[in-house]
């Protein structure tokens, strides 16, 4: 049966490169200790003192205070005008070990590499060998990679929820019946102007899943209502729109230093592209912003057909792809940039009047690496999540990668063996076999690749769409209500 061929070799393969070469040939480790980032390290208390113009303490001091014949040393303060230069320092593999969610991060990153490659060879396997009845193992990988991305971002959010001041809490929570409302307004938008397929895909699968239960002996209306399916798909935007709320804030502050930290004028443009990539992704779906004029442009009086509807949208998950890539590019800008807040802090403290603690100072130069890969993580985790959306999108929805695909119908023929030379062992075998493919073949066309359009083109869209949403909201509050 074609799960047993080149297919399980990869996974074997990859699953032996995870646990054998992985651990020390890291990618996610690679991204952080490159040497292209640089943190900075806190001073330490007798550099504060020598700052301060105090001596080195040699016995007893005054502000020391005794308690039941215990001496309690009263925290060193210094001005906060101090004349403080912070050394950097290139990250190093034994600096990592300190990082919050360290594991998290390298786990996710390498395993999604691991994913993306066994992705790639299986799409090459079946575009050349084309096999008919193979079952892709693909879609395996991709839907783990969701599922610990996923994860990552249900911790991380679980994180500020625990926080008791602050308001993290009430953040997300608003941010979620935000998205809620939201995704029960795009819901009831026409086809004619999102184009997600979702309708189609909806009555195709009601359809299916009421033959294939009568071919059961089973009778119903339907799995589901539509209003129950879009209840429940409203659902899910918000959460998602909960778990993306503090990665595209994040997201914007980062953009904000890192254009302030690159002076050329080609980087800048880039950083622009990059933070429009999300809504360059929504714009994709919007019928009559982009399909309309890109497929039928205008010219004069007449509209000249440039393109198949096929070819926009192979062209579609080519845009989508190229923007990721982009957005892994930019990333050590905006690392860079997330790492000098210490460095600004520090100056954004001189202009201040008044006396800090040497721990204090401490802790606020040493929180911005401790936290390096809780950022990291917030910038990666939805590309990742956009990136293997996108391949269940192409794969489960029957797309080509190929500018201008050619219809193949799978061929669902099989050949018989001849029952002069089959045992009656082996002929209840094939017959348990040909039950199972039927009812396999049944569950296929109630999962029909029309539904896997609708969803999955939908939460491609709904995900870029939490990004920018997000995203724009941090850069009016870092530019404007911050400022003020």
């Amino acid at each position: 049966m074609g799960v047993i061929s080149v297919q399980l070799v990869v996974t074997m393969v990859m699953a032996s490169v995870i646990q054998k070469i992985i651990p020390h040939y890291s990618f996610a480790r690679w991204l952080l200790c490159s040497g292209s980032l640089r943190w900075y390290q806190h001073p330490t208390e007798d550099e504060l003192r020598t700052l301060a113009g105090k001596q080195q303490k040699g016995g007893k001091s005054k502000k020391d205070r005794k308690y039941n014949g215990h001496l309690e040393n009263k925290p060193m303060t210094i001005p906060k005008d101090i004349d403080l230069q912070l050394e950097t320092k290139s990250i190093a593999e034994v600096d990592t070990l300190a990082l919050h969610y360290f594991p998290e991060f390298q786990w996710l990153v390498d395993f999604t590499v691991a994913a993306t490659v066994v992705y790639l060879i299986t799409e090459l396997y079946f575009c050349v060998a084309e096999p008919n009845e193979e079952m892709n193992i693909s879609v395996v990988w991709s839907l783990l990679v969701l599922a610990f991305v996923t994860k990552i971002l249900f911790s991380l959010t679980a994180h500020y929820f625990r926080l008791e001041e602050g308001g993290e809490r009430s953040l997300c929570i608003t941010f979620a019946f935000f998205f809620f409302v939201k995704a029960m307004a795009i819901l009831i938008v026409t086809e004619n102007y999102l184009e997600f397929g979702l309708e189609t895909g909806f009555a195709n699968f009601s359809e299916s899943a009421v033959k294939f239960l009568e071919n059961q002996g089973l009778e119903s209306q339907g799995p589901i209502s539509k209003l129950t399916f879009k209840l429940i798909l409203a659902l899910l935007c918000a959460l998602i729109g909960a778990f993306l709320t503090f990665p595209g804030l994040r997201l914007a502050q980062m953009h904000l230093d890192a254009l302030t930290l690159n002076n050329c004028k080609v980087t800048q443009t880039l950083l622009h592209i990059n933070f429009l990539a999300p809504l360059i992704m929504v714009l994709l779906w919007v019928k009559p912003i982009t399909k309309d004029y890109i497929m039928n442009p205008t010219f004069g009086k007449d509209s000249v057909p440039l393109m198949s509807e096929k070819t926009y949208d192979t062209l579609r998950l080519w845009v989508i792809l190229l923007l990721c890539v982009l957005r892994l590019a930019m990333m050590r800008h905006h690392l860079q940039a997330y790492l000098n807040l210490a460095q600004k802090g520090v100056l954004q403290m001189k202009k201040e009047a008044g006396r800090i603690s040497t721990v204090d100072l401490q802790k606020m130069v040493a929180r911005v690496f401790y936290y390096l890969c809780v950022i990291a993580l917030q910038y990666i985790a939805p590309l990742v999540m956009l990136l293997h959306t996108t391949f269940l999108l192409k794969t489960l929805g029957g797309y080509s990668w190929v500018i201008y695909p050619e219809e193949n119908l799978p061929c669902l023929s099989n050949e018989d063996s001849s029952p002069a030379e089959v045992g009656q062992d082996e002929v209840q075998a094939s017959q348990t076999v040909a039950q199972l493919s039927v009812a396999l073949g049944g569950l296929r066309t109630v999962f029909s690749p029309l539904l896997f359009r609708g969803l999955l083109s939908f939460f491609t869209w709904w995900i870029a769409a939490c990004l920018f949403s997000t995203s724009l909201f941090g850069l009016f509050y870092h530019q404007y209500l911050m400022a003020a």
